[in-house]
């Protein structure tokens, strides 16, 4: 497919973006609604964590599973049934009465979360020449960046005025939105790369490519979530600043994570392997600055924005699996995002021991450091494995 079968682009990169804006805020803003949900649930706020952890096995289970079982539909088809399925796991998360069936709804809504970004990555890389792939995908993966920005603050309003059940009412109808708008701009033709099969998608899974470039966003990426975890509890204890101030820091990450996915990118080019070693170095750097940055305010505040630049390795990341993918392009797009909820787990994880081992909140900045140049490792065995298999690295 190329730029020309589609007349409006733009508006159907806005509708992919729409669709990642959606996916962000019920993923982010669970997390600043969860004492709503627990007192709303009648339960503690630590059992209503187990929302958050649901939902992400869910992206885990859904991305590889939905890639595999829809490789024979259409992109089309496939973007427009996620999007429909978001939207009615949705209405249920509204609708559920108990713990215990909101965890079953949660869980629900993760599913398509993986599927959807890596088929929307697709489509969106599809459209341009092959130079500017990472900026049509970073212009889609901005709807998720700015749900950290826009969506989580407008939600947590949402929650303390009206209630939270309202929160995933709108989610709803942001994803109702998303149909509406891709099968508006989509054309309703069997694009490139959808005559796959289910075998076909599974032969990502005996490629040490893609495991190699998924182990650089596990790992890599898991230092901005170590941070990111704690920084609320870091900026209060450490920076010492009062609880009503702590959202709008938070947002500056998401700022961040926003510039870095419309900059990033275009910097890059095709050289994307070079452009994501930068990114880990970058972010290293970055990392390391924080524990001295959180004693001050102003510093923190320009500390976050530029940590959150790192974001753009997800884009990176997406750009790359595709061109190791083969024919198992689906599978491959969507893992990336299992993979980053695996650095979703392992961060946190790892800032968490080495706060209860007494090293202080500023310490998760030491963990993130860590994490990126670990990253920065699997990178370069990913670029010697490549050329050692006689395939070129950009």
């Amino acid at each position: 497919m190329h730029t020309r079968h589609i007349p409006h682009p733009r508006w159907l990169l806005f509708a992919l973006a729409m669709g990642g804006f959606a996916i962000g805020t019920t993923e982010f803003a669970t997390m600043s609604v969860l004492p709503y949900m627990a007192a709303g649930l009648h339960i503690n706020e630590p059992t209503a964590g187990h929302l958050i952890s649901i939902y992400a096995l869910g992206v885990v289970v859904g991305a590889p599973v939905i890639s595999v079982l829809g490789a024979r539909f259409s992109r089309r088809s496939l973007l427009l049934g996620l999007m429909v399925f978001f939207a009615l796991a949705h209405l249920g998360t509204v609708l559920a009465p108990n713990y215990h069936t909101m965890m079953l709804f949660r869980f629900l809504c993760g599913l398509p979360h993986g599927a959807y970004f890596g088929v929307g990555a697709l489509v969106a890389a599809a459209m341009v020449p092959s130079s500017k792939r990472a900026q049509a995908v970073g212009l889609m993966m901005v709807g998720l960046t700015l749900a950290t920005t826009i969506g989580v603050p407008l939600t947590s309003w949402l929650a303390q005025a009206i209630s939270w059940r309202v929160v995933f009412g709108v989610v709803a109808i942001l994803a109702v939105l998303t149909v509406v708008l891709v099968a508006a701009f989509l054309p309703n033709t069997r694009m490139q790369g959808s005559g796959s099969s289910p075998l076909r998608e599974l032969s990502a899974l005996t490629n040490r490519q893609i495991w190699l470039t998924l182990a650089i966003g596990a790992i890599g990426f898991g230092g901005m979530f170590a941070i990111y975890a704690y920084m609320a509890s870091t900026l209060q204890e450490v920076t010492q600043v009062s609880p009503h101030v702590v959202p709008l820091v938070m947002c500056l990450y998401g700022v961040g994570m926003t510039l870095g996915n419309l900059i990033v990118p275009r910097l890059a080019g095709k050289r994307i392997m070079g452009g994501l070693a930068w990114l880990l170095v970058w972010s290293a750097l970055m990392l390391a600055i924080y524990p001295f940055a959180v004693h001050h305010f102003i510093w923190v505040c320009v500390q976050v924005l530029l940590i959150g630049v790192s974001g753009a390795v997800g884009t990176l990341l997406q750009i790359r699996l595709m061109d190791v993918a083969k024919e198992a392009q689906t599978l491959a797009a969507a893992l990336n995002h299992s993979a980053f909820n695996a650095a979703n787990a392992l961060g946190p994880f790892l800032g968490g021991l080495a706060i209860s081992a007494g090293y202080g909140w500023a310490s998760t900045g030491w963990v993130g450091c860590a994490l990126a140049l670990a990253g920065l490792v699997v990178w370069v065995v990913t670029v010697w494995d490549a050329r050692r298999s006689g395939n070129p690295v950009q």
